[in-house]
């Protein structure tokens, strides 16, 4: 008889927390309804993607979705994948939603580095987008205009939003630590009539002047015909033009018309979003209204389990899209925490220092952070009181098994850690966190409700416990309308519907786990192909965590005598230099955990390693470089100057 130990989950939510759940609650009023047993969140998913038109219909009614017409059918063309039609004949306003409460609870809480801070109500929040929105209207904004905002994570930032969608333009926008170049090659393919800007902004202990890149925004955009400008930071620059003016003198503020919700189409142009630009010119993706709001509401009510005494926060700027599924927390008004700066300054420790003070509920933020917390040794659950911690939230690349043991070990025994991976493409998730479900090391916990996500291999077969590509097989309703500027859908279909027709590939190399849960190995794009072995990078960056020496690591492939060989970028400490003691430990923690295909033929140490602004490491431009090839727009990336370490490298010459 075998003693072995089966693996336990890191955490299982008990009865009484599963039962207080919103996903509980709405599980029991769907089988209450539709008369069929469900026991478990696995015959609720199954029954989400067997019938989605019940179960969309039944989550408009639980999240009392407002809109002025009811839709006649949910869902047109079912098997029409892309060109189903959702909702239609309904008829919404995004922004009416996110500000249903019209209390004195405090809807927001905006946090600088320096410590600034302010709060605002839900009151005084409809009040300003009711001002704004007039202002908007008084130079001529109307429906499908574009605004765009070059903006840090502040309360102005989502002002102004709600106005532009009040009104039914459409929001755009990037932070303030994009280069000029980045900045044009989104905004100058949109042409927004209106600009929203900041005299500068906060980051790891600097002051740093926006006025300089705002001027040159508004000179070579023409369709500008107005700056908005928040002075964050003192300014000496002379604004008096007709173009500028200052955020408070630019609101209406004296006999302000009311509130005006435009009743638009469900999918109706909400934003607009960028892909990352690193290998050529980024893809403008428009999202809807009605899809952003029913999948945000979803994703917030059930699966991070929000409710209106929750006091949620995100660390995350306004060019990335967890800043716009984090606004649409409002809608479940709860109170949304906003911070601009390092996650850093002045300590590791910082975020939680703001988590401990507001009393943070639910806390998010990115696995590298995560990462770089273990490293630091910072270890919250001996320093903050976190009673008010129940979920953390981890996105922007795979989180690593020991991340997830150091979550449990150093941050808090009793949380939901909930990983989710979803993306700009559909500014949602695929598979994301559930209040109800155990979590299991280095796994995402399941697939979202509605969203009939899978994974194939190479000849289109489902597979489990298996890597393969990440597919959604049937239609959502938060699927980008279209690109902007894009004709006859080419790039559209390009992107996402060319591996499989009729079948949404994501373009991520994941795994369905014997749990029902998901595992990413990495972009499909960046998975490493030795000797016709597939191998997603993340199965390698998983190892090099666990040294404690390396503080980064990027791993492409160097295509090499009629093959690929598998190269390793390392970042290590200070006062560290790579030895071969070094390297033998990394290949031997690499080969004992993986295979002999996993391990690189060659280790170098660089000085860094280059990132897009959201903090996602970029394998195909520092291939492309390997390569000696061109690397444009490198305005998306953090720290462009890092290419150059990946250049002309004597040790992958031989």
């Amino acid at each position: 008889m075998s003693t072995e130990k089966l693996p336990l989950p890191l955490w299982q939510p008990t009865q009484e927390q599963i039962q207080n759940s919103n996903m509980y609650q709405f599980m029991s009023s769907v089988a209450q309804k539709h008369r069929r047993p469900l026991n478990d969140y696995s015959e609720l998913y199954q029954w989400s993607i067997t019938d989605p038109e019940a179960f969309w219909s039944d989550i408009w009614s639980y999240t009392e979705i407002r809109a002025s017409k009811k839709w006649d059918v949910v869902l047109t063309d079912p098997e029409a994948f892309p060109g189903a039609t959702w909702f239609s004949a309904a008829r919404l306003n995004f922004a009416e939603n996110l500000l249903r409460n019209r209390t004195n609870k405090t809807a927001l809480i905006s946090r600088l580095e320096n410590g600034q801070r302010t709060v605002m109500t839900y009151a005084e929040l409809h009040n300003q987008v009711a001002q704004c929105a007039a202002a908007m209207r008084a130079m001529g904004v109307t429906v499908g205009d574009r605004v765009a905002g070059f903006m840090p994570n502040v309360s102005q930032t989502i002002i102004a939003m709600l106005a532009t969608a009040s009104i039914g333009a459409i929001w755009s926008s990037c932070s303030p630590d994009f280069g000029i170049n980045g900045v044009m090659d989104r905004f100058g393919q949109i042409k927004p009539k209106l600009l929203f800007g900041c005299t500068g902004y906060y980051y790891n202990g600097k002051t740093i002047d926006s006025m300089p890149q705002l001027q040159e925004i508004c000179d070579k955009i023409k369709s500008i015909q107005k700056l908005v400008l928040v002075p964050i930071i003192e300014f000496k620059s002379d604004i008096a033009n007709h173009k500028t003016i200052l955020f408070n003198d630019f609101l209406i503020t004296k006999e302000t018309p009311e509130l005006a919700f435009e009743q638009l189409p469900f999918d109706h142009p909400l934003y607009i979003m960028y892909s990352s630009g690193t290998t050529g010119m980024p893809k403008c993706i428009v999202h809807g209204a009605g899809g952003t709001l029913i999948q945000h509401l979803k994703e917030h009510r059930l699966h991070v389990n929000l409710k209106p005494s929750d006091v949620i926060f995100f660390y995350t700027t306004c060019g990335w899209m967890m800043w716009n599924w984090l606004v649409s927390a409002l809608a479940s008004e709860a109170t949304v925490v906003l911070f601009d700066g390092s996650p850093f300054y002045p300590q590791p420790q910082s975020l939680f220092d703001m988590a401990e003070q507001e009393k943070i509920s639910v806390f998010g933020t990115s696995a590298k952070y995560i990462a770089a917390l273990e490293k630091a040794g910072v270890k919250p659950s001996k320093s903050h009181d976190l009673t008010s911690l129940n979920t953390l939230l981890s996105t922007g690349s795979p989180l690593s098994h020991e991340s997830f043991r150091y979550v449990y070990k150093d941050i808090k025994t009793d949380i939901c850690l909930a990983s989710i991976s979803g993306g700009t493409d559909i500014l949602s998730c695929f598979v994301l966190g559930n209040p109800t479900i155990p979590v299991w090391e280095g796994e995402i916990q399941c697939r979202g409700l509605g969203m009939a996500v899978d994974v194939w291999d190479d000849q289109g077969l489902s597979i489990i416990a298996e890597k393969g590509e990440l597919v959604c097989t049937k239609p959502f309703p938060n699927a980008p309308i279209c690109f902007w500027n894009d004709d006859a859908n080419k790039k559209y279909l390009d992107a996402y519907f060319e591996t499989y027709q009729g079948v949404w590939a994501q373009g991520d190399y994941g795994e369905i786990t014997e749990h029902g849960g998901m595992i990413i190995h990495g972009r499909s794009d960046a998975v490493l192909n030795p000797g016709g072995v597939r191998i997603g990078t993340a199965e390698i960056y998983r190892q090099v965590e666990k040294i404690d020496k390396i503080l980064d690591s990027i791993c492409i492939g160097q295509t090499w005598q009629d093959d690929v060989r598998v190269i390793l970028f390392v970042v290590l400490k200070s006062g560290t230099s790579l030895t071969q003691d070094l390297e033998q430990q990394i290949r031997a923690t690499i080969r004992e955990e993986t295979t002999p295909r996993h391990v690189p033929a060659k280790i170098i140490a660089v000085a860094d390693i280059p990132r897009t602004i959201s903090g996602k490491i970029v394998e195909l431009a520092v291939r492309k470089v390997v390569h000696n090839e061109i690397v444009t727009n490198t305005d998306a990336l953090a720290n462009p100057e890092a290419l150059d370490y990946f250049k002309n490298l004597f040790e992958l010459k031989t």
